[in-house]
């Protein structure tokens, strides 16, 4: 039996390249590949080796699988052959992973839906560390498939309104129909425009999922006084100009740090969750329709169109949103 998985070679050249799917060992299962789903932000990143990624040449990107059961280690009791499940693994026809990084995807959920599990869940950081309360007013910066999902959890936790800040009209409209109260454009006058609509000195609550580095500035200005601030994007880059003073210091924001690498590995904690724990909790919201994923499909490839779907990433199409491979 062989297989293929994409590598990134260099900076914006990727492949597919054979590969021979080992047997599983102790603890170990075998996957068969079903979805898989690109990451725009962080793939593309990564793919271009932009500031902040520190990319290693080559790497096999991705880490959103969709796969069944093909094979187990003889200890294995958790999971059985023809299960579905979800795993953070690479874009690649067959995936060796440890059993307990699994977990067995609800029978009621596609496999393009479930792919978002792991999005899911980097939107949940900038959510549940702002530990929002009922009818805190909240404004997400970017209506990427990130922030998307993060303006539907804070609906979820109560956040009223909740406002989608991005430069791009089309998103806006994609983020009222699955997740924001209102929408507005992000441009120099965002912040007057956020206080009149809200009526106030700013959000109680500003999610920064941008990347870009000025957009810090920006949620900063956006906070009301004695706001929160969750820094949840991936900034590629340096903040500059930051005035301290005037936009933290005298209005007393507390300004959260909300990358995916923060959370802990064993054990649970207010704001904290594990990974695997989180991950459960996204493939639940999705089955019971609290969260919908569908509508942020925008591109389907075939496994072989590999190639061609990072090449439209590396361009950045702001059309482009949840990217599906299918590998079945």
């Amino acid at each position: 039996m062989r297989g293929q998985r994409a590598i990134v070679t260099a900076p914006g050249q990727v492949e597919l390249q054979w590969m021979d799917p080992p047997a599983p060992q102790k603890g170990q299962v075998l996957l068969r590949a079903l979805t898989t789903l690109i990451s725009p932000g962080t793939e593309r990143a990564f793919f271009l080796n932009l500031a902040n990624t520190n990319s290693a040449y080559p790497y096999c990107p991705g880490y959103s699988f969709v796969g069944e059961v093909s094979a187990l280690g003889d200890d294995v009791r958790t999971l059985k052959k023809g299960d579905r499940v979800v795993c953070r693994a690479a874009h690649q026809s067959h995936a060796l992973v440890d059993a307990g990084d699994c977990l067995i995807v609800p029978a009621q959920l596609a496999d393009e839906e479930a792919a978002f599990f792991a999005l899911l869940a980097v939107a949940m950081q900038g959510v549940r560390k702002a530990r929002i309360e009922l009818g805190e007013s909240v404004a997400v910066l970017g209506a990427g498939v990130v922030g998307i999902l993060a303006m539907r959890l804070a609906q979820l936790s109560g956040a009223v309104p909740v406002v989608g800040i991005d430069l791009d009209e089309r998103r806006l409209e994609l983020a009222k129909r699955v997740g924001a109260d209102e929408a507005l454009i992000g441009d120099d006058r965002a912040p007057d425009k956020l206080r009149a609509l809200l009526g106030a000195a700013g959000a109680e609550v500003v999610i920064e999922l941008t990347g870009a580095p000025a957009a810090v500035v920006t949620a900063f200005q956006l906070a009301a006084p004695r706001g929160r601030v969750v820094l949840a994007g991936s900034t590629r880059g340096v903040t500059s100009e930051v005035n301290f003073y005037r936009d933290v210091h005298k209005k007393g924001l507390q300004v959260i740090g909300g990358h995916e690498s923060a959370r802990p590995q064993w054990e649970d904690s207010p704001g904290y969750w594990t990974p695997m724990r989180e991950y459960a909790v996204c493939l639940d919201l999705m089955a019971r329709d609290r969260v919908q994923t569908a509508p942020l499909i925008t591109q389907r490839y075939n496994w072989r169109e590999f190639p061609a779907a990072y090449a439209q990433l590396a361009n950045w199409d702001k059309e482009a949103m949840g990217m599906i491979i299918e590998w079945d």
